[in-house]
């Protein structure tokens, strides 16, 4: 990265949800300092004419890296880690097998296990006021999840201990904070995933970055 990049602010927008606790996480694993803005989903912080001329979607996470403002969690994971994290092994290097891999399984948990199950119950279970109520919608996304799950638990029983072997990357931030959300819904792991998460959230990172995500 550039001089004039490194001495331009870092602010990262965004608290309270796994989605930010994301990117808290990637930035505490490369030891990058950073404002935080702890706003939070469905308080009207995010459609403020600040944040909404930074983010017209008004949605958080939200990065501010010198000259660069990206939103989506899986993004600011992938762009930290391949700005600042290659060295650490955060991600695998450009035009490997091992980077198709982590983009496929960045894929496969921003879909079938965050958003086409994980946000389908949150949606009618914890905010069924806003969205209703839909028991059926909520059985089938359990469902989804667990047999998804299950491509996640065989990989890492044949070659864990993370999702690409031996190297912790983002991909892995992605998964284990769809299993403690998971957990936190009450859908049920496996021992295999249970264990995984309980090794992915003793790192530090994870420690420092679960009290940033804080909404204070």
């Amino acid at each position: 990265m550039t001089s004039t990049k490194n001495q331009l602010r870092r602010i990262l927008w965004g608290a309270a949800t796994a989605r930010t606790l994301r990117a808290h996480w990637m930035l505490h694993e490369l030891g990058l300092d950073y404002e935080t803005r702890p706003i939070g989903s469905r308080t009207g912080e995010t459609a403020t004419a600040e944040f909404t001329q930074l983010n017209p979607r008004q949605k958080i996470p939200l990065l501010q890296d010198g000259e660069v403002t990206l939103a989506e969690s899986a993004a600011i994971v992938t762009y930290l880690a391949e700005s600042y994290g290659q060295s650490a092994g955060l991600i695998p290097p450009p035009l490997t097998a091992q980077r198709a891999a982590y983009f496929e399984w960045c894929f496969f948990v921003m879909t079938e296990l965050d958003s086409h199950t994980l946000y389908v119950i949150r949606k009618h279970t914890n905010l069924v006021a806003i969205y209703g109520d839909a028991p059926a919608a909520v059985r089938t996304a359990r469902e989804g999840f667990i047999k998804q799950a299950q491509v996640a638990d065989q990989t890492l029983a044949q070659r864990g201990p993370f999702v690409l072997g031996a190297s912790f990357t983002g991909a892995d931030i992605l998964l284990a904070t769809c299993l403690g959300w998971a957990e936190r819904l009450e859908v049920p792991l496996t021992a295999t995933l249970r264990d995984y998460l309980e090794r992915t959230t003793a790192r530090p990172a994870y420690r420092a970055a679960h009290l940033a995500n804080q909404k204070t």
